[in-house]
């Protein structure tokens, strides 16, 4: 497929992009509190793409149903949106959106506390929040992959959780999915060399016990095969030659 490089005028639509995506994965993540439905987020997210005149960017994408990736708990990502999946008290849930505007996509991932939960699981959303800014901080031109991967991968490490290995970010584009895999581990200098005008979803996937993954009978959710949580956190990148710019943003509530 090869790099791609993106032209001033495409950055500008991605940046517009991004701001849209940004406003309503927020929303979105809002509305999260016990008692609701994942399809009820779907469809909310759904209505928002429609009000702001984007198209969905994950819905039909190799055949997935749907407007937003909901993943619970112990769900890894991928998970689809369900009337029979009903947030609870103490839940957490990965919310993964994408849009296409101008033929460009943006996205980005969220994981977030519903309702009350314990002191752990909000230690283990904040570690894998800041293992991913320690990999964007890594995003500098002349850097490659592996330097992303070798931040995350190192810091959570530490506090004994596993990257998962089956899903990576990404670049980003006219495609979903476009070069270079960038993977939530690696060695400083391997990998793909970063260039300027490239841009690139970092996502760390993390387990808060070990990597092994198993894909549900959907063909799409997949949860860690121990039983333990899984948190996932994404921003969209624009490398410069003056270092990262994160495209896409968070509202802290």
């Amino acid at each position: 497929m090869g790099i791609s490089l993106k032209s001033p005028q495409e950055i500008e639509i991605m940046r517009r992009a991004c701001a849209i995506q940004s406003e309503i994965l927020n929303q979105v993540c809002a509305k999260v509190r016990p008692g609701i439905s994942t399809l009820e987020l779907d469809q909310f997210a759904e209505k928002l793409c429609t009000d702001r005149k984007v198209t969905p960017g994950f819905k039909g994408y190799q055949g997935f149903p749907a407007t937003i990736c909901t993943s619970v708990n112990n769900e890894v990502v991928h998970g689809i949106p369900s009337t029979e999946k009903v947030l609870r008290d103490g839940d957490i849930i990965a919310i993964d959106f994408g849009i296409i505007l101008e033929g460009l996509y943006a996205d980005a991932c969220r994981t977030v506390a519903v309702g009350d939960v314990s002191g752990e699981i909000e230690k283990f959303l904040e570690r894998v929040r800041e293992s991913l800014y320690r990999g964007i901080d890594q995003a500098i031109a002349g850097n490659t992959t592996g330097h992303i991967g070798h931040a995350v991968e190192s810091y959570v490490r530490q506090f004994g959780y596993s990257p998962v290995r089956e899903t990576v970010g990404h670049g980003i584009g006219r495609r979903l999915h476009e070069d270079p895999e960038v993977p939530n581990w690696g060695k400083p200098g391997n990998g793909t060399k970063l260039q300027a005008g490239m841009t690139i979803c970092i996502e760390p996937i993390i387990n808060m016990g070990g990597e092994q993954i198993i894909t549900e009978p959907d063909g799409w959710t997949t949860h860690t095969s121990d039983g333990k949580l899984s948190g996932h956190f994404e921003h969209q990148i624009l490398i410069t030659d003056n270092g990262p710019e994160i495209l896409t943003t968070w509202d802290r509530f």
